[in-house]
């Protein structure tokens, strides 16, 4: 297995294939943002040399998987988001069931309102503005 930053893991399959997974509903920072390195330890505590159950729905634009990755009945998106090392990544909240989007959203703005993890931080760059940043 392997963590490519806070949210995004590549697990082994059962038929040792290696399937790139996208953790569904939750956007981390970027390698170069600030908490990104802590993000993705974060995301290596959780899942690394762990059986973890990778429930997917479908393939984004890049071939990876989006799923909900799960650890011990735990679900690994949601407790990034917990830790305050992702955002509830609302643009794709209908691809979530209803339950996951309430839990999510209620555990972003919990982390925001106490100031977990990135949150620490008055004013934190999402991702996705980093991103647009970048390409200017």
């Amino acid at each position: 297995m392997g963590v490519s930053d806070g949210d995004t893991i590549t697990l082994l399959g059962e038929d040792n294939t290696q399937y790139k997974v996208r953790l569904a509903g939750i956007d981390a920072p970027e390698k170069k943002q600030a908490f990104g390195n802590a993000s993705k330890k974060s995301l290596s505590d959780l899942v690394f040399s762990k059986q973890v159950v990778a429930n997917w729905s479908k393939k984004d634009r890049y071939g990876r998987l989006i799923a909900k990755v799960v650890f011990n009945n735990s679900d690994i998106n949601l407790m990034q988001i917990q830790r305050g090392m992702a955002w509830f990544y609302s643009k794709y909240k209908y691809e979530l069931i209803q339950e996951d989007r309430i839990e999510y959203l209620q555990a972003h703005e919990n982390a925001r309102n106490k100031k977990v993890g990135l949150w620490a931080d008055s004013l934190p760059e999402a991702p996705w503005d980093f991103r647009v940043s970048r390409k200017k």
